[in-house]
């Protein structure tokens, strides 16, 4: 029976729930007052549930539809203003003892050369990285006891962190690593590791088996209740996500708005981020092959309402979509993008004829092009990390920003930041674009205080000081 409150996966996931939703949305699908109430709703800035939600995404009203794509842009605005933040994904190890049958790195497929890096490995990758310009990383890695311990995650996280090279440093290490203990999640929590992020891939227990054969990952309940024992162990920022293209869109949609209730219930604060990857091919991988892959308007209207009914949260497009799908999303939702990626173990040091990349990308540009891209476009391409380092995670940065007072740090911290890429690492043409945004935006800056030390902080990395921030 569904129950929020509950800390067992299949009552806070429920079946019949999800089942139950996608009939009530059938039965109201042509209630246009309805959908305009929720839409009403909406306009509170304090989310939908996830009836309201699918509702919205299944309108059939070209009208209403284009009311819910403006309200999605105008909270996106409204709580995230023109930043964008930026990372990279970092590959340590492609070992795996896990049948995941979508990704290239299961158990089974011989094809694909395996490899660990050594913790000087890192540090060259971690290095090429900084000179990018990076300043946060997610680190990535499949599950493997043996290969892939805790305690090789915990050193190549300290590894990652020590690096000082040139102008560069990692400021915040988010971690994709398999659901595991409180006791391993304490651990991360004393490794000082940014958000814990764990995908679903599908909330469909019955799906979700067959899409993971054999291996820990088989555990549906115990991959389910992961965000749970890491919340208990002290993380703060956890981040959720499914794999569109595996199962029903809807089913999943769905389940991962229960997923990010349930943790409002229970822990006080709903995730940090949320995730929207969708399958693509990798190594001995056919994404075609799989039945539900949904459609780029599709895909834009689920992060639009995605916008609407979590208005705080994060939300992630990685190198996976097109520029021209992240152009879209972007403008409906989307806050945080990859640039610059390698989805292989050791990509960023190593020769692509090595083909160990977990999935293929789409948007292959340089971090360096696609920063002057955002600028062009009207945004703040941001590498603040000011939240995590002032410790304003969890519900203290959700009570700020839901306060609107989180902005008052956002905003100059994200022009710091961009000046600092602008200074140390850009090139002429994308390094004038950028203090000419950087001067135009610092005047948007209300509070007078706060503008003269942000023109303060901003003459002082000119002269090769770093990390400033409110």
């Amino acid at each position: 029976m569904y129950n929020k409150y509950s800390k067992k996966a299949q009552e806070f996931i429920d079946d019949k729930e999800i089942l139950d939703t996608i009939q009530w949305v059938k039965d109201n699908i042509n209630n246009k007052q309805l959908i305009s109430e929720v839409l009403e709703k909406a306009k509170q800035l304090k989310g939908i549930d996830h009836r309201e939600a699918l509702l919205l995404l299944e309108c059939p009203f070209e009208d209403l539809n284009n009311k819910m794509y403006d309200l999605a842009k105008y909270i996106k605005n409204k709580i995230y203003g023109k930043r964008v933040v930026l990372f990279a994904p970092i590959y340590l190890s492609n070992y795996c003892v896990n049948g995941c049958v979508y990704c290239a790195y299961n158990h089974k497929n011989k094809d694909i050369p395996r490899r660990k890096l050594t913790q000087e490995e890192i540090a060259n990758e971690v290095k090429v990285l900084q000179d990018m310009g990076h300043k946060r990383l997610a680190l990535e890695l499949g599950e493997d006891p043996v290969n892939n311990s805790i305690d090789y995650v915990l050193e190549s996280i300290k590894t990652i962190y020590s690096i000082k090279h040139k102008n560069g440093a990692i400021r915040r290490v988010n971690v994709n690593i398999a659901a595991t203990t409180v006791e391993n999640y304490k651990k991360l929590k004393e490794a000082e590791i940014g958000t814990y992020i764990l995908f679903q891939e599908t909330y469909n227990k019955e799906n979700y088996e067959k899409l993971h054969p054999y291996g820990p990952k088989h555990n549906y309940d115990y991959h389910t209740e992961a965000m749970d024992r890491a919340m208990e162990a002290g993380l703060d920022d956890v981040g959720i996500g499914v794999l569109f293209g595996l199962n029903m869109y809807k089913y999943d949609f769905v389940g991962l708005l229960m997923h990010a209730e349930h943790l409002e219930a229970v822990m006080g604060v709903g995730p940090h981020t949320v995730s929207v990857p969708r399958i693509k091919d990798g190594n001995n991988i056919d994404s075609s092959k799989y039945s539900d892959a949904i459609s780029d308007e599709l895909f834009k209207k689920i992060i639009a309402i995605l916008r609407i009914t979590m208005p705080y949260a994060g939300i992630i497009v990685s190198t996976r979509e097109s520029q021209q799908v992240r152009a879209e999303t972007l403008e409906v939702g989307v806050s945080q993008i990859s640039g610059g990626s390698k989805t292989s173990v050791g990509g960023y040091t190593t020769a692509p004829e090595e083909k160990t990349e977990q999935f293929s990308i789409t948007d292959e540009r340089t971090l360096e092009e696609i920063v002057e891209w955002l600028l062009k476009l009207g945004y703040v391409p941001s590498f603040c990390t000011a939240c995590y380092k002032e410790g304003r995670t969890g519900d203290r940065f959700m009570q700020l920003a839901k306060s609107g007072q989180i902005v008052n740090c956002c905003n100059p911290n994200s022009l710091i930041t961009l000046k600092e890429y602008a200074e140390n690492y850009a090139l002429d043409n994308t390094k004038n674009i950028a203090n000419k945004v950087i001067n135009e935006e610092l005047e948007t800056i209300p509070n007078e205080k706060v503008k003269n030390l942000t023109r303060k902080y901003l003459e002082e990395i000119c002269d090769g000081k770093q990390d400033f921030r409110f």
